[in-house]
């Protein structure tokens, strides 16, 4: 299956390259950022050695659309989406920490908890409760971002602490933060989703505060089903979710999380389609459109063009 996991482009006014865990970043004459969503995949901070055919599609218009549904709370870099797998947004400088939003114990938060901790990233948690109970309000628990290893968590005191965002714009970071999880959880609802947590991640053009990167899709949320929710959780069963938290249990249960010593168990080339199903399963639940597979038989060279193409009317 034709997935694309590395790219090499070469563009005009080319000033600079970022490969990221999924994305590749391409930067223009210093004033557009051409973001390719490949189809890597990452879970506890690793790149798997296998590529996910249509992962990067089903993430990219995800992104592509939400961002068109928040642009009423705040900016975003977006201009065009001139690929299934690409858009094309305004340079802008990211902000050295994600915003991440808790409205659920679940992940990373319930992991801690089962551990015997009651706060993170210096928010307390309550007591008594169990996985994936919903917290009496959505916590807020940054991590720093990583280029390289693990993201890690962060408490709003040690982020003014050591100057890494300013008070007046981290706080205007946890508005924004609290705006878009409320507008994701109440369109999550009308496809019959929870938005049980997401991370958001921020940028500056000059002066003004811009949303950047992806937003709502399954590699950095995760949503249950609104249906039987809380019968699942008075059985004390697990929830049926839309996320890629699966992929995360597939390692796991092959003797993998992430620690160094550890080698990525070899992925089957049954389960990679089973991967690459349950996204577009992701993008249809969420979206309530029909995912449309296109032909990936040169995905690359069509990527590719499309791109060149777009630039050239853009600089026309």
């Amino acid at each position: 299956m034709n997935a694309i996991t590395d790219t090499q482009f070469d563009f005009q006014g080319l000033t600079n390259v970022y490969h990221g865990k999924v994305r590749d970043v391409y930067t223009i004459n210093n004033e557009l950022l051409v973001m390719v969503t490949t189809d890597r995949i990452s879970a506890f901070d690793v790149v798997l050695p296998v590529g996910i055919p249509y992962k990067g599609a089903v993430l990219n218009l995800i992104a592509s659309r939400f961002l068109d549904a928040t642009e009423d709370i705040l900016p975003n870099w977006k201009i065009a989406t001139p690929d299934p797998m690409v858009t094309v947004g305004k340079y802008a400088e990211p902000f050295k920490v994600e915003m991440v939003i808790r409205g659920y114990l679940s992940g990373h938060a319930w992991r801690e908890y089962r551990s015997g901790k009651r706060s993170i990233c210096g928010v307390p948690m309550p007591d008594g409760m169990k996985e994936n109970d919903r917290f009496p309000e959505p916590l807020l628990t940054p991590t720093t971002k990583a280029a390289v290893g693990h993201d890690e968590d962060i408490s709003r005191e040690d982020i003014l602490k050591l100057g890494l965002v300013t008070e007046e714009d981290y706080m205007q970071l946890e508005d924004y933060t609290r705006r878009l999880f409320q507008r994701g959880t109440e369109m999550a609802a009308e496809r019959g989703l929870i938005l049980v947590d997401t991370k958001y991640e921020f940028g500056k053009v000059g002066d003004q505060i811009v949303l950047i990167d992806e937003i709502h899709t399954p590699d950095s949320s995760r949503y249950f089903y609104l249906e039987g929710y809380q019968q699942r959780q008075d059985a004390s069963e697990p929830q049926k979710q839309l996320s890629k938290e699966f992929v995360r249990e597939w390692l796991m249960e092959h003797g993998f999380q992430g620690r160094e010593w550890q080698e990525v168990p070899v992925m089957p080339a049954a389960f990679v389609k089973s991967v690459s199903d349950r996204y577009i399963e992701l993008f249809e639940g969420i979206t309530g459109d029909v995912f449309e597979r296109f032909d990936v038989s040169d995905t690359l060279s069509r990527v590719e063009n499309s791109i060149h193409q777009f630039l050239k009317a853009y600089y026309r």
